[in-house]
This record gives structure tokens, C-alpha cells and sequence, in this order.
């Protein structure tokens, strides 16, 4: 199985440690490679750019790709679908005009001019919003396009807005909300081996922000110590060789390992030990 992950970028660093989180980490990746092995012998990385993994995918150079949801918008691939949201890499793709011009709307852009480097994805939308700009693709520095007068607005990639801001840019309209992703061709989303990738980088993104707490308490404040930490589906409750004491294992939010911790030691319970989880698989 070959999974094609960004090549170079910030999209490259976070694939690759996501993929080394979940088991399936890079060996012999040296740059400028197209292929490298992972320690699963069944599976092979493949290093593309960002935007061309849709038509990896979807023409079986690979069966899954890792790439931003605009990406996969923008190439307009069909047969492709989306098997997991990995929740970084995310951005906005936005439409913005001079904010001290007369663009407020989309339809004020009707019969006007539109710069992008997604033409595709700012097409479909005017189609939606029932408007008919000239669509002018270009391949960096968008932003500059409505100040030369090569455009009377833009849709372009905003994480923050800064850029938009600097280049004195209001935001009209939400295009898109993008993230990565992971999709795979539509022939192969049932297979063994993809549902086995799918739980793996699951896995990781489930134990993100979760701690595991294991703790000794007295048994007949067990019920009080239940209430501190109700885990996933409840804490698992084991015999220790001290009389009328109990071991309690659970899986907590991380934001409340703290205020836990000072309840569970109000309840008695003795030898709190938090660690971080690798993986969660639920």
C-alpha cells in the first residue's frame, strides 16, 4: 500500500511525525526520494506536492494521499473520498476585497474581476452564490492583485488574517474551511489494510489532550472518587493487597488533571500518578 504525503512544506514535518506517532514512521526517508519504506513492511510512503496527492490517488499511484481538504477540492478529483479529518493545517480560503472599496457582497463582484490560485474551488462558489466574475488564476502575492489593478478582489488561503490586514484586505465571505485529510481511492476505503491506517492515526488524534491517572484510594470513598473522574465509560476499579483500599485507573481530560488531582487527594487517595497516552484506541 503506498500513502503520498506532502514532500516539503508545513504540511511535510506534522505528516510525518503523525505517521511516526501512529506506528507507521518513515525509515531511509532521505530528501529528494520519491519512495520510502515504513516500518510496516506492507506499506510504502510516497513523496508528492501538496496539491498534486489528489490525482496521485485518484489515477492509483497511490491509495491514500495526506493533503489539505482546499487541495483536493481544487483538483476536482471524483473518486477520491475522505476518511479522516487529522485536525492540523488548518486554514480558511476566503474572499477579501480593499476594505475602503465599494465590495461588500459577492454580488457586488458580478461582470468583475477575481484573482485566486484556486480557481476551481472560487468558481464552484460564485456559481452557488449565483454570480459571474472574471476568474483570473495566479500563482503568488494574490493579495497584491486588487492594489495593481489586475483584480477588484481575491480568494485566497487566511490562517490568520494578518496578511489581509497588512495588505489592507477585509474578508467578504467564508469560501472554505480546509484541514488535512486523510482520503483514499474509492476501491480500496474497504480494504483491510486502509481501515487498519484509519485506526492507527485515530488512535493518536484520540489521545491528544488526555491524560491516564492511576491512583490508590480508600474503598469506602470509592463511589466519591467516581464522581472526580468518571474516565471513558468509567474508571477501571482493581483489588490491591491493603485492606479496604482500591487502584483506580481512568482516562481524563487534560484541562482537568488539575482541579482531579486536589478533589482525588481530598477523597483520600494516595500515590496519583498522571502519564500521557500515546495512543487511544476506543
Amino acid at each position: 500500500m503506498r500513502i503520498a504525503v506532502p514532500n516539503k512544506g508545513r504540511l511535510h514535518d506534522p505528516t510525518l511525525d503523525l505517521l511516526d506517532r501512529a506506528g507507521i514512521g518513515v525509515e531511509n526517508g532521505a530528501d529528494r526520494q520519491l519512495y520510502a519504506d515504513t516500518v510496516d513492511p506492507d506499506i510504502t510512503v510516497l513523496y508528492a506536492r501538496a496539491a498534486d496527492i489528489p490525482e496521485y490517488v485518484a489515477d492509483g499511484a497511490a491509495d491514500l494521499g495526506i493533503t489539505g481538504l482546499d487541495q483536493v477540492r481544487e483538483s476536482g478529483v471524483s473518486n477520491v473520498a475522505d476518511l479522516l479529518d487529522l485536525d492540523y493545517g488548518k486554514c480558511r480560503l476566503v474572499l477579501a476585497a480593499p476594505e475602503d472599496g465599494d465590495i461588500t457582497e459577492p454580488a457586488d463582484l458580478d461582470g468583475k474581476t477575481v484573482a485566486t490560485e484556486f480557481p476551481r474551488v472560487t468558481r464552484d462558489y460564485f456559481e452557488g452564490e449565483g454570480v459571474d466574475p472574471d476568474i483570473v488564476e495566479v500563482t503568488g502575492a494574490t493579495e497584491l492583485t486588487p492594489h495593481v489593478e489586475m483584480a477588484d478582489a481575491i480568494v485566497d488561503i487566511t490562517s490568520t488574517g494578518t496578511t489581509l490586514r497588512v495588505n489592507r484586505l477585509a474578508i467578504v465571505d467564508e469560501v472554505l474551511q480546509s484541514s488535512v485529510r486523510l482520503f483514499g481511492r474509492e476501491d480500496v476505503v474497504d480494504d483491510s489494510k486502509v481501515e487498519q491506517v484509519v485506526t492507527a492515526l485515530r488512535s493518536v488524534l484520540d489521545a491528544e489532550g488526555k491524560r491516564y491517572l492511576m491512583l490508590n484510594a480508600p474503598e469506602e470513598n470509592l463511589e466519591a472518587v467516581e464522581d472526580v473522574i468518571p474516565g471513558l465509560g468509567g474508571p477501571t476499579v482493581l483489588d490491591v493487597d491493603e485492606p479496604g483500599t482500591v487502584a483506580v485507573h481512568a482516562v481524563v481530560e487534560e484541562r482537568d488533571v488539575f482541579e482531579a488531582v486536589n478533589a482525588l487527594k481530598g477523597e483520600g487517595a494516595s500515590g496519583i500518578l498522571v502519564t500521557e497516552i500515546e495512543r487511544l484506541v476506543e
